[in-house]
């Protein structure tokens, strides 16, 4: 069935929905990359109290500027992942998507949540930018105690600032990604078996997560690998970088042999442009190469060199390579925010629990939530609502029989090298949840 994107504009918003149906959810693939699973079997039947209920969910992210192929990969990538679970879920429930262009903007983003509030609208998904998380967390926070009755749920699959679940923990927020601590926990524990790392240069983006990022990245590896010199550290602007070249040169200068970067959309495809016409043959330790237009930027040239690291990858086989192969086939475009299976995945669980889609008794079924999801058992951790998981270590190679997915057409893929159960990528938490009532 196709799927149809229709846009409107709303005020000074462009709204963009679709409705979406097709099968269930995935079955819990194995820990390493595995041949085609079947596909999950039917769910049993939806529970009269939630059957038929239609779901709304606005995403707010950017679909515009030098972030926005990321954004209308991600929105096309939703809207995919709302047919699947449309078309059999444990609820019975139809989720509809909007989008909503926020240009990267707080403030458009607080735009786009006082339309989605009037249209009724009690379940907000975004990801893109830890500073529109955080306005948006703080929105929703207010709304909710002023509006009872009204309450919505903010779902982040992708904004990985760790404040959000320690110090600036809030009910309402649910954190389906990995957070930049975590991540960062599975590339000291991979850097601390590679000797050849030697030399670390720290190049970020100077928003919340790409500080973050540096920050861990001293911290963890002075823990795991106390030999290695951090030789150069740099913050530049988002999405406003077009020429990369002059930090590859002090890069370069350093003598640095590795590169820890937290970039992602533009901001790293123009890196790599870069690091490849300079010559730069030194590694990179990435949190976001899959996004739209770095593969295609990195080309062979990182083969060996260029390491990710994520709750999932291309090739892992089973049901969520199908769907990769199923988007690739509808879109000409690549499927990596699977982030999304787990958010339709808790939201149809919880409402089974819940007997009810209201946003208030979702969330309290959510808090401590375990299932299996395409990358094993996750869980909803109940002290900071951040999502324990199973993070894997990847490096861009030339795809093989063995690992055959190949992103933008470029004959190369991210093969999985190390695998990291939730209880290594783990990290404590801060949290002092304050809770309705």
């Amino acid at each position: 069935m196709k799927l149809s994107l229709q846009c409107a504009t709303l005020g000074a918003v462009l709204f963009c929905a679709t409705t979406a149906f097709a099968q269930p959810a995935p079955a819990k693939p194995a820990a390493k990359a595995a041949p085609a699973a079947k596909a999950a079997a039917p769910a049993a039947a939806a529970p009269a109290a939630t059957k038929g209920q239609v779901v709304k969910m606005m995403w707010i992210d950017p679909l515009t500027g030098l972030l926005g192929p990321v954004g209308v990969n991600q929105l096309k990538s939703l809207q995919f992942t709302a047919d699947k679970f449309n078309e059999g879920n444990v609820a019975g429930v139809k989720f509809e998507v909007q989008g909503t262009d926020n240009k990267l903007s707080p403030a458009e983003s607080l735009n786009a949540l006082k339309s989605a509030l009037d249209q009724g609208v009690r379940y907000i998904i975004q990801g893109n930018g830890s500073s529109v998380a955080g306005a948006l967390i703080d929105a929703i926070s207010k709304h909710n105690e002023r509006n009872p009755g009204k309450e919505v749920v903010y779902l982040n699959y992708a904004a990985v600032d760790p404040d959000f679940t320690n110090g600036k923990c809030n009910y309402w927020h649910f954190r389906f990604d990995a957070d930049t601590s975590m991540k960062m926990e599975a590339i000291a524990s991979y850097i601390k078996e590679q000797k050849d790392v030697k030399k670390v240069y720290l190049l970020n983006q100077n928003y919340s997560h790409g500080q973050q990022v540096a920050k861990y990245a001293k911290e963890t590896l002075a823990r795991k690998r106390p030999d290695v010199q951090i030789v150069g550290e740099d913050l530049h602007p988002l999405a406003q970088v077009r020429d990369f070249a002059p930090y590859i040169a002090k890069i370069k200068a350093s003598g640095a042999d590795t590169v820890i970067t937290g970039n992602w959309g533009s901001d790293l495809a123009l890196l790599f442009k870069a690091a490849n016409e300079a010559g730069y043959n030194g590694k990179f330790y990435t949190y976001y190469t899959v996004t739209t237009g770095t593969p295609t930027a990195l080309g062979s040239a990182g083969a060996g060199r260029v390491y990710q690291v994520g709750y999932g990858h291309y090739n892992m086989g089973g049901q969520i390579g199908q769907w990769g192969d199923q988007f690739k086939a509808k879109y000409q475009d690549d499927y990596y925010t699977t982030a999304f299976v787990h958010v339709f995945h808790a939201l149809a669980t919880a409402m089974v629990k819940a007997q009810s889609t209201d946003p208030v008794k979702v969330a309290a079924a959510m808090e401590g939530m375990k299932f299996n999801s395409f990358n094993g058992e996750v869980e909803m951790r109940k002290t900071d609502h951040q999502l324990q998981q199973r993070l894997y270590m990847t490096v861009w190679q030339k795809a093989s029989k063995q690992y055959p997915y190949s992103p933008e057409n470029t004959g190369m893929t991210l093969a999985p090298v190390a695998t990291y159960e939730s209880y290594v990528s783990s990290t404590p938490t801060s949290c002092q949840m304050k809770r309705p009532g």
